[in-house]
């Protein structure tokens, strides 16, 4: 049985011009807040930083702090396809280690500046309660969008109790690895960096469960 779920229909024209302008809001946002912090920052700045009317600013995000969750979610959305990409007959627990560890590897220069860019936020997030919100909100958005990857890895005969721990664990590991990490000085590769301190994490949390291995 093949564990990879089906093909993401493609976007449509309208819907990615909508996501590439949210996405150019966020990058302001996110070049604000590392300037002059969320609080020295308004809507205003950030929709003239992003070329964009105030209206349209309002029209993806409720606030300004709300700005960044595609930021946010970005590594956590490309972390998801390379997990449905797992060779068939993976286990979940290696799936997720190996995924999780290249997802963030900070291998290239954008990788590497997506994470340093992370770091600021997160930073920010602790003096923010609603910026640590919105990154609260971004972890249960990806923990749902996971279960179902989680759900096709394991197979049809899988404890859902399980899958939905194993979902909770893997979440769980990236953002206590990225909290714990945006508090250090620590580099974006090698020993206490975010991939090496996630695959701690996931080990620790997921140390008392089974293998959940596909059926053949």
């Amino acid at each position: 049985m093949s564990t990879q779920q089906p093909p993401t229909p493609p976007l449509s024209l309208t819907e990615r011009r909508k996501a590439a302008t949210q996405l150019d809001i966020a990058r302001a946002a996110a070049e604000l807040f590392t300037e002059q912090g969320p609080d020295g920052t308004t809507a205003e700045e950030i929709a003239q930083r992003a070329g964009v009317a105030l209206r349209t600013f309002y029209r993806y995000f409720r606030s300004k702090q709300d700005a960044v969750a595609p930021l946010l979610a970005a590594g956590a959305d490309r972390w998801r396809d390379s997990l449905a990409a797992a060779p068939p007959g993976s286990t979940v627990p290696s799936a997720l280690e190996s995924s999780i560890a290249e997802a963030l590897a900070g291998r290239d220069d954008a990788a590497a500046e997506g994470l340093r860019r992370t770091r600021v936020l997160l930073r920010a997030a602790a003096e923010d309660p609603a910026l640590r919100a919105v990154w609260y909100r971004v972890n249960q958005e990806s923990e749902e969008k996971l279960l179902p990857v989680v759900a096709t890895l394991a197979g049809p005969t899988a404890d859902p109790l399980e899958v939905r721990l194993a979902a909770a664990a893997a979440t769980d590991a990236i953002r206590v690895a990225l909290e714990t990490w945006s508090q250090t000085d620590a580099p974006v590769t090698g020993p206490g960096s975010p991939s090496d301190l996630a695959v701690r994490c996931l080990r620790e949390l997921m140390g008392g469960m089974g293998p959940l291995t596909p059926e053949a």
